[in-house]
């Protein structure tokens, strides 16, 4: 079995640096995990150390049921595909491949079979006998992958592997890589920036932010419920919006009032509000649950906001308007068939049922 389990890892460089604050995270057998957050705030640090890569400053790693703290990169039986590919640039595709099968002395007929059968899988059978340089960066790409699959690990290790490929190609990777793991059926943990990758290829995904993990859940979820503004705003695309502003009760109603717009809150959340009434609260909502009145039948009158259109940005199927409330400035994402002008001003509508609040000290979810 090939669970991974992080406890209280912590990791300090030296001038007294926390850059891995006490982690707490298991990783089940078969399980593709994704560790995603901004550039520092730990994520590379965090796999280079199950890796064996970074030696830990406390706490215990544990891959299956080994204590692997003191166990050499090389006796961990895990495999790692990096950003840089690390091809061998003297070296064949086969070699590139086969090269730390060769160092643990395999029979070369094992070895034939397992570059042969990693190739088939990856599609890159034809490129055998071809050296890096002649190689694209996807193709590159999957030869690194290649040289993980033959080693038959218990854990693959993934450390940004796709930043360097242009958009179409990430896209096409990503895919190949989910297939990849579909097939193989065996521990992924995969580290990036890109909260899009995060949120397409992972069983779950763990939020990091300043060497903590902010929170682990499957992608819908981190979504729909995020713990905190931090994810709220990092996990979405575009991100989410927000608006800072007061509750506030009126006609026994209760109100969002950010100076220029007032809306209601939905009865469901009135009851998780109330201890903030007269106190501001962060109020946010997503790209697509703001909506141009002209297409909206029976819109709510107190759901209604009127803002002016900054930026028109069309991105083929749909729109993206950039808006200012005379205080705030937030994202709609509208159908390819709005016709909104530059400057001008429009009535919008907010799904109230969709909105977040977090508390303006903590910046945790309130509802």
């Amino acid at each position: 079995m090939a669970q991974v389990s992080l406890r209280n890892v912590c990791k300090i460089f030296p001038g007294n640096a926390l850059v891995v604050d006490k982690v707490n995270l298991g990783i089940e057998n078969k399980e593709f995990m994704v560790l995603v957050g901004p550039s520092g705030c730990g994520k590379s640090t965090t796999l280079r150390m199950i890796a064996g890569l970074e030696e830990i400053t406390s706490g215990d790693i544990y891959i299956g049921d080994q204590l692997v703290n003191d166990v050499p990169a090389k006796d961990r039986n895990i495999a790692m595909v990096f950003q840089n590919y690390a091809l061998y640039p003297h070296m064949t595709v086969f070699e590139n491949m086969s090269f730390g099968l060769r160092l643990r002395r395999i029979p070369k007929k094992e070895i034939l079979e397992r570059v042969t059968e990693a190739a088939e899988i990856l599609g890159i059978k034809r490129l055998l006998n071809r050296r890096p340089k002649e190689l694209s960066g996807g193709e590159r790409q999957r030869v690194a992958v290649g040289r993980a699959i033959v080693r038959k690990p218990m854990v693959f290790l993934f450390d940004e592997p796709l930043s360097n490929l242009d958009a179409k190609m990430r896209v096409q990777m990503r895919t190949e890589i989910h297939k990849l793991h579909l097939k193989l059926q065996t521990t992924i943990i995969y580290v990036t920036h890109d909260q899009v990758e995060a949120m397409t290829m992972g069983n779950r995904i763990a939020v990091m932010k300043d060497g903590l993990i902010q929170q682990v859940a499957d992608p819908i979820t981190v979504y729909d419920h995020p713990k905190n503004k931090f994810v709220a705003g990092f996990i979405g695309s575009p991100p989410m919006n927000f608006m800072r502003g007061a509750l506030i009760k009126k006609e026994g109603r209760v109100y969002f009032d950010e100076g220029k717009i007032m809306v209601k809150i939905v009865d469901e959340m009135r009851l998780k509000l109330e201890p903030y009434l007269g106190k501001e609260v962060f109020f946010g909502i997503r790209s697509e649950d703001i909506y141009d009145k002209l297409f909206v039948t029976q819109a709510p009158p107190e759901n209604v906001i009127n803002a002016r259109c900054e930026v028109y940005e069309p991105m083929g199927p749909e729109v993206y308007l950039y808006l200012n409330t005379g205080k705030h400035s937030f994202i709609a994402r509208v159908g390819a068939h709005d016709q909104t002008e530059v400057n001008q001003n429009m009535d919008l509508v907010l799904d109230m049922s969709k909105a977040h609040f977090f508390d303006p000290d903590t910046e945790e979810t309130i509802c």
